[in-house]
C-alpha cells in the first residue's frame, strides 16, 4: 500500500483525521479496515519522515504510531512531534509488538497518550481511538476558552497601556514616535544582555516581554507636570527643572495606586520601576533618589540609555536632531558616569539595530536624513518599508496575513503561487517579499532563486522572508543559503515582523 490519504463519506467540516504509521503494509491494511466507515479521514505513512511531513501539513487529530520501523523508529518520530510546537498537541497512541512495561513507560514518557500491543483487537482500537478523540475535543474546547480569555485580558492590558502612553503624548506632542522607539531599544538591549552574567537572573524571556510591555509608560508622570514647564520651547530654569523632575514621582505614584487596586501584577511593578528610575545615573547623580550602580533596577538602567539616545537623535523645537554618530559619541562619554558600562558595551554592539529602529519609527525627514548619515551617500542605501508582496496558496492564511499587514498601514499585493508572484515582481517594485514555502507551480525556494537571478548586482537586494509553519522546515542559516533574507513562523508575530523589517532598513 503506497503512502496515501483515504477519505470517508463524512462531511469534511466535522471529520477527525487519523494518521496511521507503520512500515508493514499488512498492519496498515488491518488498521484501515478497523477504522474505515467510522467517519474518520484516514491518513497513511509507511515511515517516520513521511509521518512527520504529513503531520505538519495535514494536522491530524490523532496518530497511531508503530515503534519498530527502519530509518526512524516510532520513539524518534514521537520525540520530534512533541518538540515541534505545530504538532506537539497531537495525541499519539503507540501500536507495537513490544509488550514490556519498560517499553510502555518509555513511550508514555515521550508524550504518548496510550499504548496498544499487537496483534490488535479491532474493538479495542476503535474504542481507544474514539475515547482519545473525545478527550482531545474537550481539551481543545477548554484551551480555546482559556485562549480567548487570555486574548481578551491581553487586549485590555494593551489598550490600557496604549491609552496611558497616549495620554502622556497628548501632554507633550513632540514625543511622537518616542514611545515606540524606546520600547524597541529597550527590548533589543535586554535580548542582547539576557545571557550576560550580570543580567542573566533578571532578564529571562518573561522579564523581557514585561519590559517591552511596560516601557511605553516610562513618561506617564508628565501628565502631572505644569504646561508652562512641560511645553516650554527653551531651556528650563532651575525651578522649572525641579518641577520637571517630579514626573518620575508622579508616574510611579499613579502606577502604585493602580497596582494596589488590581493586586500584585509583575507588569505594573516593571512599569513602576521604569517610570521611577529611568532618570537615575550610574554614578548616583540622577533623580529622584540619587540611586547608584546596581541600586538602580535593570529596567531603569536600560531605559536610561534608550531615553537619552532617542532624545539626542530626535528633532525638538529647541534643537535639531543629532546624527547617530554624535549620539553614540555622547553615550560613550557617559559610560560609567551616566550609564551602566555593560549596557553601553551592549549598545555599541547594537549600533545598527538602534539606527534601524530609529529610522523605522522616525517622525521627521530631517531625522531620517541625519540617521542615514547626514550629507553622505548612506541615505541612498536605506529603504523604507511601504509595499509588500505576500505569496501564499492557502486562501484563509492569505486573508489573515493580508489583514495583519494592512493593519500596520503597509500596501500589500498578493499572489497565490510562486509563478504569479514572479510575474508581479517583474512588473512592480516591492520593498519586501513574504512567501510561503510549499506551493503549487513554483515553490518558495524556486521563487527566491528566480528573484535573485533577476536582481542587478549594483542594486540592493529585495528582502525576502520565508513563511513556514515549523522551525524544522527551515533554519536561519538554511534560509539565507536559499536566497532568503530570513524566515518567519506562522502565525505571524507582528512585533517580531516589524523588528525584522527594522533590521534591514539599511544595508
Amino acid at each position: 500500500m503506497a503512502d496515501q490519504i483515504t477519505t470517508s463519506n463524512r462531511p469534511p467540516e466535522i471529520e477527525d483525521k487519523v494518521l496511521m504509521v507503520d512500515d508493514n503494509t499488512t498492519n496498515l491494511q488491518l488498521l484501515h479496515e478497523t477504522l474505515d466507515g467510522l467517519g474518520y479521514k484516514l491518513l497513511i505513512a509507511k515511515n517516520g519522515p513521511t509521518a512527520l511531513s504529513i503531520a505538519r501539513k495535514a494536522h491530524p487529530s490523532l496518530i497511531l504510531l508503530d515503534i519498530m520501523m527502519p530509518e526512524m523508529d516510532g520513539y524518534e518520530v514521537c520525540r520530534r512531534l512533541k518538540a515541534d510546537k505545530n504538532t506537539s498537541h497531537i495525541p499519539v497512541i503507540f501500536i507495537t509488538a513490544l509488550a514490556d512495561d519498560e517499553d510502555e513507560a518509555k513511550g508514555l514518557g515521550l508524550g504518548a497518550v496510550d499504548y496498544i500491543t499487537k496483534p490488535i483487537n479491532p474493538e479495542l482500537v476503535r474504542a481507544r481511538v474514539h475515547n482519545h478523540l473525545e478527550l482531545k475535543r474537550h481539551r481543545d474546547h477548554l484551551e480555546m476558552l482559556v485562549a480567548e480569555r487570555t486574548r481578551r485580558l491581553a487586549l485590555t492590558q494593551a489598550v490600557t497601556i496604549e491609552s496611558l502612553a497616549t495620554l502622556a503624548e497628548y501632554r507633550d506632542p513632540e514625543t511622537g514616535g518616542h514611545i515606540k522607539r524606546t520600547q524597541n531599544y529597550v527590548k533589543a538591549l535586554a535580548v542582547h544582555l539576557k545571557d550576560h552574567q550580570r543580567f542573566r537572573a533578571q532578564l529571562d524571556d518573561e522579564a523581557i516581554d514585561l519590559l517591552y510591555m511596560s516601557a511605553p509608560l516610562h513618561d506617564l508622570g508628565k501628565v502631572g507636570v505644569r504646561d508652562d514647564v512641560l511645553l516650554k520651547p527653551g531651556r528650563l530654569t532651575d525651578d522649572e527643572f525641579d518641577e520637571m523632575k517630579k514626573h518620575t514621582i508622579y508616574g510611579e505614584e499613579a502606577l502604585r495606586i493602580t497596582q494596589q487596586k488590581l493586586g500584585e501584577d509583575s507588569f505594573l511593578q516593571y512599569a513602576r520601576d521604569i517610570a521611577y528610575t529611568h532618570q537615575e545615573k550610574w554614578d548616583g547623580s540622577g533623580y529622584p533618589r540619587g540611586l547608584k550602580g546596581d541600586e538602580i533596577p535593570a529596567s531603569g538602567r536600560l531605559m536610561a540609555l534608550a531615553d537619552v539616545y532617542d532624545a539626542l537623535i530626535s528633532k525638538r523645537v529647541y534643537k535639531p536632531p543629532f546624527s547617530h554618530e554624535k549620539a553614540v559619541e555622547i553615550i560613550v562619554e557617559g559610560k560609567g558616569r551616566h550609564f551602566d558600562p555593560d549596557i553601553v558595551d551592549a549598545f555599541l554592539e547594537l549600533e545598527n539595530t538602534f539606527r534601524n529602529i530609529a529610522l523605522t519609527f522616525a517622525d521627521y525627514d530631517e531625522e531620517r536624513r541625519m540617521l542615514a548619515g547626514g550629507v553622505d551617500d548612506r541615505q541612498d542605501k536605506c529603504r523604507s518599508i511601504e509595499t509588500i508582496l505576500l505569496v501564499e496558496d492557502n486562501e484563509i492564511n492569505l486573508e489573515i496575513m493580508h489583514s495583519q499587514l494592512a493593519s500596520l498601514n503597509y500596501r500589500v499585493d498578493t499572489a497565490v503561487n510562486g509563478r504569479q508572484a514572479l510575474e508581479k515582481f517583474r512588473n512592480t517594485q516591492y520593498d519586501v517579499v513574504l512567501t510561503d514555502i510549499e506551493m503549487p507551480e513554483m515553490n518558495g525556494y524556486e521563487l527566491a532563486a528566480e528573484i535573485r537571478r533577476l536582481e542587478q548586482d549594483d542594486q540592493p537586494s529585495t528582502p525576502i522572508l520565508a513563511i513556514t509553519a515549523s522551525e524544522f522546515d527551515l533554519s536561519e542559516t538554511r534560509a539565507k543559503s536559499q536566497g532568503f533574507t530570513g524566515y518567519m513562523l506562522k502565525p505571524l508575530d507582528l512585533e517580531l515582523l516589524k523588528s525584522k523589517f527594522a533590521s534591514f532598513v539599511c544595508e
